[in-house]
């Protein structure tokens, strides 16, 4: 089987309702992770998504704020909801999914922004995205993923770890979500849990690759000053059957677009 995963920020999904459903007759995905999608719980649009054949809908939502949600056209074996920094921000939801062969677990996450001062003593947003990545490491280092799964991360997490996932390592090394003490908390978050990033599996590191374009850029594609915010990793025994890696950057000019774009990863299983 053929098991196609997407995660997209779709900022704000009651008013982008209609680029999920133009992503998922584009792409069909089996599995759709939606991040910030500022919707509380209950009121998630699932009617137009149901009619497409996605009837089963995880959501963890809050008004106004954040919110994660995981749409299927496979059942969910499981379904899970983490909080961190003892704080009631839906920021995570998990999911398992059967396949021909091991059952897959698939982790979607929003990881704080962090604000625009990077300096946890003065910046409180900043000094939480600091602790969330804390709190990510010590979780996957215990397992986050059951012992017979397969296990997928995938969202925003808010962080341009490498220096080509920015239009300018030089000039960012002191804007958040590309600081060094962000990176190195990353990386750690990957190391615990032994995730292999599977965008840079199909895309080598020396190549630019952006999901993310600031809505602040009078011409954003020409100007091209992207970053790489959204990630898709895996446990070491599912990276292999990653046969495809793609990246919607026409989507950034849709109208009423997000500022992030979809990404798929196409598994073989």
């Amino acid at each position: 089987m053929s098991l196609k995963i997407v995660t997209w920020n779709i900022n704000s999904v009651r008013l982008r309702i209609g680029l999920v459903t133009r992503l998922l007759d584009m792409w069909k995905p089996d599995v759709l992770c939606l991040q910030e999608t500022k919707c509380p719980q209950g009121q998630f649009p699932s009617a137009p998504l149901r009619e497409m054949g996605y009837h089963h809908i995880a959501e963890s939502g809050q008004k106004g704020y954040h919110g994660v949600a995981i749409i299927s056209r496979l059942p969910f074996v499981s379904e899970d909801v983490r909080r961190f920094c003892a704080k009631d921000d839906c920021r995570h939801i998990a999911v398992a999914v059967a396949t021909r062969q091991k059952p897959v677990t698939i982790h979607n996450f929003y990881v704080p922004a962090g604000g625009d001062e990077p300096d946890p003593a003065i910046n409180e947003k900043f000094a939480h995205k600091l602790q969330f990545l804390d709190e990510m490491e010590k979780w996957f280092k215990k397992g986050s993923v059951p012992k017979d799964h397969e296990g997928v991360v995938v969202g925003d997490l808010n962080i341009a770890p490498l220096e080509h996932d920015v239009w300018s390592h030089k000039d960012l090394l002191k804007v958040v979500s590309h600081t060094p003490i962000e990176t190195a908390g990353l990386n750690r978050v990957q190391a615990a849990g032994k995730w292999v990033d599977v965008m840079r599996q199909h895309v080598p590191a020396d190549k630019k690759l952006y999901t993310w374009w600031s809505y602040r850029a009078k011409d954003w594609e020409a100007a091209d000053r992207g970053r790489r915010l959204d990630h898709i990793w895996t446990t070491s025994g599912l990276a292999p059957a990653c046969k495809e890696l793609r990246i919607l950057k026409e989507a950034r000019g849709w109208t009423q677009s997000s500022d992030h774009v979809p990404v798929m990863a196409r598994f073989a299983l």
